[in-house]
């Protein structure tokens, strides 16, 4: 038969369990503060595109992907690196920049700017593009400043046209695949 031997805990003194729970109590004020101090405002859809809004701009409807939105733009690498910005608003079929590009107009509203990390599987993947390396995170500040459906202006492009005797050029069928921008 086997006994146990019980060794008794020495008694502790008043002034250490004081110090414990307030040490407890700082540690759990410490972990608060950091979680309200961590909101900076980023989410993130089921994708894997993380934003933030910088300016909510304004109510109503959002881009699809058969419009063509006009945007100013910054592009630039995680290092800060600028790769592409627009030097004036920028026609843009929603449906023909990279995914996490486009992912990301559908979530605007007129008038808003937006700061985008669209990673490597949402944007070039393992393929560099001229100044940016292959599997990239790209960083976009954009701010939509209008939208319209592709048929609209691709009507309007014809009447001007047909005014004016041709000479207006005419919005690519498919996407350029220039390294630069995030068609």
């Amino acid at each position: 038969m086997s006994s146990v031997t019980a060794v008794p805990l020495q008694p502790v003194k008043r002034g250490y369990l004081v110090w414990l729970w307030l040490g407890i109590a700082l540690a759990l004020v410490a972990a608060a503060a950091l979680a309200w101090a961590g909101d900076t405002g980023i989410k993130a859809t089921p994708s894997g595109l993380r934003y933030k809004v910088l300016v909510p701009g304004k109510p109503g409807p959002h881009p699809t992907d058969t419009d063509v939105a006009l945007v100013n733009y910054t592009g630039t690498l995680t290092d800060g690196t600028v790769f592409d910005k627009s030097q004036q608003p920028t026609p843009m079929p929603v449906a023909a920049v990279v995914p996490g590009f486009s992912e990301g107009l559908k979530l605007m509203n007129k008038g808003a700017k937006y700061r985008f990390w669209i990673p490597p599987q949402l944007g070039y993947g393992g393929e560099a593009k001229g100044p940016i390396p292959a599997n990239s995170t790209l960083v976009f500040d954009v701010e939509l400043v209008d939208f319209l459906p592709e048929a609209v202006i691709r009507q309007m492009q014809a009447q001007q046209q047909m005014m004016s005797g041709g000479g207006v050029p005419a919005l690519p069928e498919t996407a350029p695949s220039s390294g630069d921008s995030p068609r």
